[in-house]
């Protein structure tokens, strides 16, 4: 008997996508905009991760240590940015004018350009990692604050550009979805609705003889969900070949040389799955909303 509802279901949720072209149509395309607007959106945000991933081993900063400091306040200083909130202590790393410039001479060892830069040129630091690269720049304002620490050199607060371009793309993109996603359950819960209205006769007869609201609902529910997987399908391989179009444009010009792009390819599938996930989603509960006032019956 199950068998037999299923085929049912599916021949009669077919019949009905394609007896009601225009508003499928419809349906799909919304499904597709707002399928296409969500990845974008997730597609840069995971870009702008993955380079924050990159990143945070670089989470580096120097602390230029006063001149005037004897090897005592220096390891009173180190105790003191040890302290600091957001600084990782155990990171905390004192390097000497010395080791400062055999790190900056190393591979120029046959340069005399470089073997002639005076000792006086380099100063003894801190090298100091950051826990949170979300709190970078109050991190190193708070330990530039301490008495001793003359000055610094970050190239952290890159990071923290990544970061505040992740947050506002992720709040963006959950605001633009849900609006997408709202008109895209009315649209097709107004197509489902038509094919309801038209058989409501039908479904009267079906409830008086006893079918259950599982059954009348089924046909219905397959067309939802057949809508939602047709604009996931179409939104996937657009989308593919618009984040394609978009990399090699960027590549291309020569723009954001620091920003390293995912390949598609490389995350194919997990694309996939979401826009099918979101598609049946969506179908399915437009296809939900259609029918619930036809069951009272």
């Amino acid at each position: 008997m199950k068998r037999i509802n299923i085929g049912y279901f599916f021949k009669e949720g077919f019949l009905s996508v394609f007896s009601h072209g225009l508003m499928s149509f419809a349906a799909v395309c919304m499904i597709v905009a707002c399928l296409l607007i969500m990845g974008s959106f997730s597609l840069l945000a995971m870009n702008v991760d993955e380079n924050l991933k990159k990143l945070e081993d670089d989470n580096e900063f120097l602390a230029y240590i006063d001149e005037a400091y004897t090897d005592a306040q220096i390891q009173d200083l180190i105790a003191r940015v040890k302290a600091v909130d957001n600084v990782d202590g155990a990171s905390v790393k004192f390097v000497t004018k010395e080791e400062a410039k055999a790190a900056y001479l190393e591979g120029h060892e046959g340069d005399g350009l470089y073997a002639n830069i005076p000792d006086e040129v380099f100063r003894d630091r801190l090298s100091i990692h950051v826990v949170d690269l979300e709190r970078f720049i109050e991190t190193v304002e708070a330990v530039e604050a301490l008495p001793g620490v003359d000055g610094h050199r970050a190239e952290g607060e890159l990071a923290e550009g990544f970061v505040a371009v992740r947050n506002a793309v992720t709040a963006l993109a959950w605001v633009l979805v849900a609006i997408l996603a709202a008109v895209s359950l009315f649209i097709i819960a107004n197509t489902i609705r038509l094919a309801t209205f038209t058989r409501r006769e039908e479904i009267a007869i079906m409830k008086m003889c006893g079918a259950t609201n599982g059954f009348v609902r089924g046909p219905f529910t397959v067309e939802g969900l057949i809508l939602g997987l047709m604009g996931a399908l179409v939104a996937f391989f657009l989308q593919w070949a618009v984040y394609g179009a978009v990399c090699r444009a960027i590549i291309g010009s020569g723009a954001l040389t620091l920003f390293e792009l995912l390949e598609f390819k490389e995350i194919w599938n997990w694309v996939l799955c979401v826009f099918l996930a979101a598609g049946a989603a969506i179908g399915a509960v437009g296809s939900g909303f259609a029918i619930r006032r036809f069951l009272q019956v």
